[in-house]
């Protein structure tokens, strides 16, 4: 073996060394980079040389050590829990977020709510009961009438508001979903390149991951191993990243809670729409849903009309039957839109002379009219209250089930992130560890190569020196 075989072996010791030190800087360097994983030089020993034939100068030792990649130290299965869990809690906090707004927009129990003006309706009505010769009684009916008719719109514009921001919203997802296809896509292709060079792309790939896990937050996306280091990113099935392509989407359908048509999202390029295994967007959707999927933004607008429609219809059934302390018969006491009651009831009757307060003509004081329209709130059948009842139960049933379920889908997509960052991210205390271990590596490679400066300067040098 030649001595200067020696040199290179503890020049490769040098380099590998020096490698190691530079990934332990990286990696403190980036011990608090949000999706940084951390690396380690990976390394194999290089074997002797095969030599055959007379002169093979006796046994060979390796040739020192080779420096072979830099990798990068992820778990693709604990990457594909946490793109799952995260497409499972994005489809969970986009119902349960719009639930409690929703539920919030009934501002019930609560003095502010349909509730609490309700009773003040029928104790208006019970007031003139007592007083059906007075005007100032008369006139706190109409008053009491014309705010609840104003709520009841109100609550209903509320929900139709609430139905054109999440709509508005679920545009905006789809066009982060189309921007960040698009950057996966065009990381494939630098990624792909690196690799195919011989280079690391452990950040390019980092930041891959995290967009990645975005796309699964929005729709449920899956991700599978592609070749050269490219991955597709899935929807359904199909792909939405394939290499260096990224295909588009865009959301069509109803801009407006009167709309029948439903909302979806589809594939631009295909006109034909996508089927999506949960996300964000999965849990919008689901929100603004029509026909026999309708979803609760729109069961909300029915129950609002069918609400306004049962209290019109129960008073004006008992108001038109009844008399005006003038002695003329009464019409109808509400008014609406079939197409859209809540939006449009109103009060019809102009002044207190024209409310039924008597069950006969000619009875100025007869006041058992206006009693019985106040009793329309114990109505087993008819009541309005219970009507309205039913509805914020069934609202506030819901958006506590979707709130449970949001609070269980974070907890599992917490613990799978804590996980991942358990495995992957940079333990500051093993850096250093290994900060020293690569330094005395270092010296003691600087070390060798020095004895064996010193055995070739002897054996050029001195050589034939003795005896001069």
């Amino acid at each position: 073996m030649s001595t200067f075989s020696g040199l290179n072996t503890a020049y490769t010791g040098l380099v590998a060394a020096r490698q190691g030190l530079n990934v332990v800087g990286q990696n403190i360097a980036n011990a608090n980079t949000e999706g940084y994983t951390r690396q380690r030089v990976s390394t194999s020993s290089i074997g002797a040389l095969e030599r055959t034939g007379l002169l093979t100068g006796g046994v060979q030792i390796g040739q020192g050590v080779s420096v072979d990649a830099i990798a990068r130290l992820g778990d693709m299965h604990l990457d594909t829990r946490v793109r799952f869990s995260a497409g499972v809690a994005g489809y969970s906090a986009a119902r349960a977020n719009a639930m409690s707004d929703l539920e919030a927009s009934l501002r019930e129990p609560g003095k502010n709510g349909i509730s609490a003006q309700l009773q003040d309706f029928w104790a208006s009505w019970q007031d003139l009961s007592n007083r059906p010769n007075d005007p100032a009684a008369g006139g706190v009916v109409l008053e009491e009438a014309n705010i609840l008719a104003n709520m009841i719109r109100r609550g209903y514009q509320e929900v139709r508001e609430q139905f054109s921001r999440v709509r508005s919203n679920v545009d905006t997802m789809a066009a982060e979903v189309n921007g960040t296809a698009s950057q996966v896509a065009s990381l494939n292709e630098k990624i792909r390149f690196a690799v195919a060079n011989g280079g690391s792309a452990n950040e390019l790939m980092d930041h891959r991951n995290l967009l990645t896990e975005r796309l699964a937050a929005l729709t449920g996306a899956t991700v599978r191993q592609g070749s050269d280091g490219q991955v597709d990113v899935l929807i359904g099935g199909n792909a939405l990243v394939t290499g260096s392509s990224a295909h588009r989407v865009r959301i069509d359908g109803d801009t407006d809670i009167s709309g029948i048509d439903g909302v979806k999202m589809m594939w631009e390029t295909r006109d034909a729409p996508m089927v999506l295994d949960g996300g964000e967007i999965a849990g919008a959707l689901s929100m603004l849903g029509a026909g026999p999927g309708v979803g609760p933004l729109r069961q909300a607008a029915d129950s609002y009309n069918g609400f306004a429609r049962g209290l019109a219809e129960a008073v004006n059934g008992v108001h038109a039957a009844g008399f005006t302390r003038t002695g003329a018969g009464a019409g109808d006491f509400f008014e609406y839109d079939s197409a859209n009651a809540a939006q449009s009831l109103n009060v019809l009757v102009a002044s207190s002379d024209k409310l039924a307060t008597a069950g006969a003509a000619g009875s100025p004081l007869d006041g058992s009219h206006a009693d019985k329209i106040s009793q329309l709130a114990h109505d087993p059948d008819v009541s309005p209250d219970r009507h309205w009842e039913q509805i914020v139960t069934k609202i506030g049933v819901q958006a506590k089930t979707e709130l449970q379920q949001a609070n269980l889908a974070d907890i599992a997509s917490q613990s799978a992130k804590s996980l991942q960052i358990s495995n992957a991210s940079v333990d500051l205390d093993e850096e250093n560890v290994n900060l020293l271990s690569y330094q005395h590596a270092y010296q003691g490679a600087a070390r060798v190569m020095t004895a064996i400066d010193e055995m070739l300067d002897t054996l050029i040098n001195r050589t034939g020196l003795v005896g001069r």
